[in-house]
């Protein structure tokens, strides 16, 4: 659809200035982005005709933004959202999570990522960074829905038997996942150092090197994660991934809780990527991480909600401030990680980690994945500074679109006709109650 929004404010995220204009939309892409002054030569196709606009939007001066980027999470756990709660990782992970993950098949975690995308789009999410059990159905139920996903192996295994098949799935799906669809992609990875032997690991790094892939997983999440990488390894999972070679073109962890001076090192030299889960770290009472010490060293930071079985809930606007008070906190200083340095995290931070380069900030030839966020809202008021408000008082409620492609998924309050969201209610709730 060929798109004009007006009378807008814009935040494109190239820097922290508001524009005041017009935005205009045309095959998935962003044609235009300005005061609509000098719009009138861009506005036409290849025979130099105007282009007719499908829609023409007056955003009565709400704010449009680039959507944010959920960079770390586990859609297929929307079945288990208050299932196992008020418990530590360790036991949450293998007494409550592994046994009844164990039950789920590809087809139930079809319908559960549909649940996960509808609240997606409440948040203004337009891309996601996805583990889970089933990348094929994954991908399926995010092109149905249209969003935007990357996805990463959560491969694991302690014995050749169980991590051979397991190697052999991953790059099936690195070779599939990476052309079938331009709203998918898929990345080399694993689930986590202590669900993997070694010997899996110089796999995984073994692939790496063939594909000059980046490689992601959780990592340091815990203290009691490195202490036993270092019991079974005498140094860090950091350092271990380095000395493996998995880091060689480049990638990142997810949670990073725990690095040291010299993991940190190792990700300024790499080049690799801090995703912060402050939600769930919160929630699982795992830590805060040193936020503050990544931006001093040029790490760059993005951020993820993890899944919905430990976060609870996929909020952009709460991991968000949770970033920022959680820092503010650990340094006992108010100045710590200030609201634009978070609100590039949420959006591009988050695509430059998931390697999405054409949704990082609102200008011509980009992907039209953008958000309007309500402004004539109480906790929007007054209008003193923007990034601001969005950080320390925004809200889901100031949703008021999501796009993905040039596609309007949701819209004041409601959804896309194509979805049948009371039927993805319903599914998810008959398939935890049969395996309950």
């Amino acid at each position: 659809m060929n798109i004009r929004f007006y009378n807008a404010r814009i935040l494109t995220m190239e820097t922290d200035r508001l524009l005041e204009g017009e935005l205009w939309v045309q095959d998935g892409k962003i044609l235009y982005v300005g005061d609509g002054s000098d719009g009138k030569s861009v506005c036409e196709d290849t025979d130099g005709q105007a282009v007719r606009w499908d829609r023409e939007i007056d955003c009565e001066r709400n704010l449009l933004m680039p959507g944010f980027k959920d960079a770390h999470t586990h859609s297929g756990m929307t079945l288990l959202r208050s299932y196992a709660d008020d418990l530590p990782l360790q036991d949450w992970l293998f007494q409550q999570i592994f046994p009844i993950e164990a039950k789920m098949d590809g087809e139930m975690i079809y319908h559960l990522t549909k649940l996960a995308v509808l609240e997606y789009l409440t948040s203004g999410i337009t891309s996601i960074f996805d583990m889970y059990l089933t990348p094929e159905t994954t991908a399926k139920a995010c092109v149905e829905m249209g969003m935007r996903c990357v996805q990463v192996s959560g491969t694991s295994g302690q014995t050749p038997a169980e991590f051979e098949r397991s190697l052999e799935l991953m790059e099936q799906r690195y070779q599939a996942l990476n052309h079938d669809d331009p709203l998918l992609s898929y990345f080399i990875g694993f689930h986590a150092e202590y669900t993997c032997s070694r010997e899996l690991l110089e796999k995984v790094a073994a692939m790496a090197h063939k594909y000059k892939a980046p490689v992601y997983t959780h990592l340091a999440e815990t203290k009691a994660e490195v202490e036993g990488c270092m019991e079974r390894h005498g140094m860090s999972p950091t350092k271990l991934f380095d000395l493996l070679g998995i880091y060689d073109y480049g990638g990142g962890g997810y949670h990073c809780v725990y690095l040291d001076e010299e993991d940190m090192e190792i990700f300024r030299r790499r080049g690799l990527h801090v995703v912060t889960n402050p939600g769930s770290n919160t929630k699982l009472a795992s830590g805060i991480a040193p936020i503050s010490a990544y931006l001093e060293k040029g790490i760059n930071v993005a951020i993820g909600t993890d899944g919905p079985a430990s976060n609870n809930c996929l909020d952009m606007f709460r991991e968000m401030f949770l970033v920022t008070g959680l820092a503010k906190l650990r340094e006992k200083d108010a100045s710590a990680v200030d609201a634009w340095e978070v609100l590039k995290m949420a959006t591009v931070n988050g695509s430059k980690a998931m390697y999405l380069p054409d949704t990082d900030v609102l200008a011509p030839g980009k992907a039209a994945d953008l958000i309007m966020i309500d402004l004539h809202q109480p906790n929007m008021q007054p209008i003193n500074n923007i990034p601001k408000n969005l950080v320390y008082s925004g809200s889901k409620q100031n949703v008021k679109m999501t796009m993905i492609q040039g596609r309007i998924l949701y819209e004041n309050g409601q959804f896309t006709k194509d979805y049948d969201v009371e039927a993805i209610y319903r599914k998810a709730n008959e398939i935890i109650d049969g395996l309950r």
